[in-house]
């Protein structure tokens, strides 16, 4: 399953939040050090590290431990020590940073086509089995999003109002160029998408069909049109709701 969007955006600020501790050099060197060891690591040895004062040093450490990459305890390092108290030491928390500008979902990518390689029937190739994965988790999204917001028949407006918030936290960055055109301003599978067009744009395409069909927009159609750095396929009028009635918003 993919990760929960509010989730994903916790991790991301959490992810910028730690780039922004490891700008210091005293601070990455000491995590640096930190992770190599293996071990918890006493202030002294981490200001010995980088060749700082223990003072400075637990300075340091405190915001690596406020960032959440380290954890402090109070332990020993070594041999087991008889008496006296025990000195504070620190270890790696085992947090993984990533942080993308503009956003990439490889994550996603490779779960649809490992999903894809697991469950693939005997009448469908690779692709078709792609596709399929890609169009179902599409609409588990959707469905989701329309059971936790409920908000009743959705015209193309309103509809894409909820595409709008859904696909900005898959990292789609929509943009409204009309009440009922939504354009895609970034292709969260890129550079991978350009690497195998047919088959990422495709399985693009059937995912955000997926979004529609489970949020239930009436009169809106998931379009391929590739324009240059944008997500190939833009969101659009259909005209009809699946009665075959014209769709307005209420």
């Amino acid at each position: 399953m993919a990760s929960d969007p509010s989730a994903r955006a916790d991790a991301a600020d959490s992810a910028i939040d730690s780039v922004s501790v490891l700008s210091e050099d005293s601070r990455r060197r000491m995590f640096a050090f930190i992770r190599r060891a293996r071990r918890a690591v006493t202030r002294d040895e981490a200001a010995a590290s980088v060749g700082i004062s223990r003072k400075l040093a637990a300075f340091h450490l405190d915001k690596l431990v406020d960032a959440g990459l380290l954890r402090a305890r109070y332990g020993t390092p070594g041999a087991i020590r008889k008496v006296g108290r025990q000195p504070k030491v620190y270890e790696p928390t085992g947090a993984q940073i990533t942080v993308s500008i503009p956003d990439r979902r490889h994550e996603l990518l490779a779960d649809l086509l490992l999903d894809a390689v697991l469950t693939e029937g005997a009448d469908e190739s690779a692709a078709q089995a792609a596709v399929r994965t890609a169009e179902r988790r599409g609409r588990e999204l959707g469905e989701a999003a329309r059971e936790e917001t409920r908000p009743g028949r959705l015209g193309p407006e309103r509809g894409l109002t909820a595409c709008e918030r859904l696909l900005d936290q898959y990292g789609y960055e929509p943009v409204r160029d009309t009440p009922t055109l939504l354009r895609l301003r970034n292709c969260p599978f890129h550079p991978l998408a350009a690497k195998a067009p047919d088959l990422v744009c495709g399985m693009n395409h059937a995912f955000l069909k997926g979004c529609l069909d489970g949020l239930q927009v009436g009169g809106v159609e998931a379009v391929l049109a590739p324009e240059p750095g944008e997500c190939c396929v833009r969101l659009g009028p259909g005209g009809h709701d699946g009665d075959g009635r014209p769709v307005r918003d209420h």
